[in-house]
């Protein structure tokens, strides 16, 4: 039943280029790796003013993106919300929104050709490399220790790739039902004001209609938990993606 309107030749399985591994004095920097012929975002410099520095705000969208600043939320534990999913508090609402102005202000949404499942999506390189290292080590550091809890022969080998995906009524409304090539793969709620486009596992009968924004849910990637988002019908809803690495060896 799951695999309705999908033939056996169809491709269900999310993938994305292999990471750029360049050292550091740290160890490894990663970096979304770009094929041959695909459209590459160019660097785009933005100022204080292009950003939201809105007096409400004590912290500013720039501190937020560039330096982490008030991102992290710490209010609810991992939790399991169904058959070997779990949930938990990621990043603040405000975090969330700022992460958002970032990326419609550097904009670049686009599908990639590699993708058998393609979205409209920007990754999180393409907002900030320094970004995408933050989320990297706070979820080595944060979030997957709370997971080896229950999955406890999971071992951390970085992300694979971080991205926001924007659906809207007349540009990217829904995404098929398919599963994830990576080790685990997690999903944050950046926002709610929006109808229709719930994350839906129909296996697991559970989807993220319920969960506040700044939440964060895992699952195993391959094989039992397919999923999809519902067709949106009014708003723009903004979802981030993260696949984690497979353990694999070194080339």
């Amino acid at each position: 039943p799951l695999a309705t309107g999908i033939s056996s030749t169809s491709p269900t399985s999310r993938f994305k280029i292999p990471i750029a591994k360049q050292p550091t004095s740290e160890g490894f920097r990663r970096f979304p790796m770009v094929a041959s012929g695909a459209t590459v975002l160019k660097p785009i410099r933005v100022t204080m003013d292009a950003m939201d520095n809105h007096p409400l705000h004590p912290v500013d969208d720039l501190a937020r993106i560039l330096s982490y600043q008030d991102a992290i939320d710490e209010s609810a534990s991992v939790h399991e919300v169904a058959s070997e999913m779990y949930a938990m508090s990621c990043w603040t609402p405000e975090f969330c929104a700022a992460l958002i102005r970032a990326a419609d202000l550097v904009g670049g949404y686009t599908s990639h050709e590699s993708d058998p499942v393609p979205g409209q999506e920007i990754s999180l390189v393409a907002i900030s490399p320094s970004l995408f290292e933050a989320v990297q080590n706070d979820m080595g550091m944060r979030i997957w220790p709370q997971l080896q809890r229950h999955w406890p022969l999971i071992d951390y080998h970085g992300i694979n790739d971080a991205f926001i995906i924007r659906y809207e009524v007349g540009g990217q409304e829904e995404l098929r039902i398919h599963h994830d090539v990576a080790q685990v793969s997690a999903s944050v709620k950046l926002n709610s004001d929006y109808l229709g486009a719930e994350l839906q596992f129909p296996r697991q009968e559970f989807s993220n209609a319920e969960m506040p924004v700044g939440s964060l849910i895992a699952w195993p990637s391959l094989v039992t938990h397919p999923h999809l988002s519902a067709p949106i019908t009014s708003g723009v809803k903004y979802s981030l993606t993260m696949w984690f690495e497979l353990p694999l060896s070194p080339q």
